[in-house]
């Protein structure tokens, strides 16, 4: 089972690779990406500001992330438990 530092970790990560796989870094004005994970729960919030005539809208990407970084957590506990197994 991974540790809660881990979950977060990977979360903030894939979250992070998704807004700089849409953006260039110095498209981003400004990024927040704040995880935590208690008793089992996951909560991801991102926060993107980029300039409107950017090629990417920054609360699709936001979403994304967030989704990405679930995903990736998701992933995480599926290895771990194959391991286990």
């Amino acid at each position: 089972m991974p540790s809660d530092e881990e979950v977060v970790e990977t979360a903030a990560e894939a979250a992070e690779g998704v807004i700089f796989a849409r953006y260039k870094q110095s498209e981003v004005t400004d990024f927040d990406v704040t995880v935590t994970f208690e008793d089992g729960v996951l909560d991801v919030d991102v926060y993107v500001n980029a300039p409107e005539d950017a090629d990417a809208d920054a609360d699709e990407v936001a979403d994304e992330a967030a989704l990405a970084a679930q995903d990736a957590v998701d992933e995480l506990f599926g290895e771990t438990d194959a391991a286990e197994s």
